[in-house]
C-alpha cells in the first residue's frame, strides 16, 4: 500500500476526530525526532527525555482540540515540549533540593556515564558553555545551533524579532566561544 504525505491541515483536522490511532502514529512519526532532540538538549538523559516526550505527546493527545491553528502544528509542540522539559527540571530540582543550576551542571556530569551519549570531551565543554548563558540566550543558541534552523522559523517558535534573534545568538557564540577559550 502507497502511502502519499499528509498535509498539516488534514493531520490535524483527523485527530480532531475521535478516536484516530492512525492520525496520531502519523504525528508521532513526523515529530517525534526533532522534538526528542529539542528536549534531550535541555534535559540531558536519554531516559528523562524519552520520559518527557511521552508526557508532550500525552498532553497533545489531551488537548488537540484546543489547537486554534494560529500558528503551525511543530510550534505549538514544540512549545508544548518546551514547558514539559520546563516542569520535569523543575520537579527534579526540587526533589534532589537544589537550584535550577546546580541540576544543569549534576546532568551535564552524568553525560561522560550516559551510555546514549556520542560525544567528546568538547561536546561535554561545549554543554558547560551554553549551560553558562543567560535562559533566553541558552534557549536561542540550541535551537539555532542544534536545530539548523532559519530565524524566521525561530522568531515564530519563540514569539521574538528575528533581529532580536540574531542579536541575541551572535551575542551567545561570542560568550561561548570565549568560555571554551578560557577553559
Amino acid at each position: 500500500m502507497i502511502q502519499t504525505k499528509i498535509t498539516e491541515s488534514q493531520l490535524i483536522e483527523d485527530l480532531k476526530k475521535q478516536p484516530n490511532r492512525i492520525a496520531f502514529n502519523t504525528l508521532v512519526q513526523e515529530y517525534q525526532e526533532r522534538l526528542y532532540w529539542h528536549i534531550r538538549q535541555m534535559v540531558k538523559n536519554h531516559e528523562d527525555t524519552d520520559d518527557v516526550l511521552q508526557n508532550v505527546f500525552i498532553k497533545v493527545h489531551r488537548s488537540i482540540h484546543s489547537f486554534k491553528g494560529d500558528s503551525k502544528l511543530y510550534t505549538w509542540l514544540y512549545r508544548i515540549a518546551t514547558n514539559e522539559a520546563i516542569t520535569f527540571l523543575n520537579k527534579r530540582a526540587k526533589q534532589y533540593q537544589i537550584s535550577s543550576e546546580d541540576l544543569q551542571e549534576r546532568l551535564i556530569n552524568s553525560l561522560e556515564s550516559d551510555p546514549y551519549f556520542e560525544g567528546d570531551e568538547i561536546q561535554i565543554k561545549l554543554q558547560r558553555a551554553i549551560q553558562s548563558l543567560p535562559e533566553k540566550q541558552q534557549a536561542v543558541f540550541r535551537i539555532k545551533y542544534f536545530e539548523d534552523v532559519t530565524y524566521e522559523e525561530l522568531s515564530e517558535l519563540m514569539d521574538t524579532s528575528v533581529g532580536a534573534l540574531k542579536s541575541s545568538y551572535h551575542i551567545a557564540t561570542k560568550k561561548i566561544t570565549e568560555y571554551l577559550k578560557n577553559d
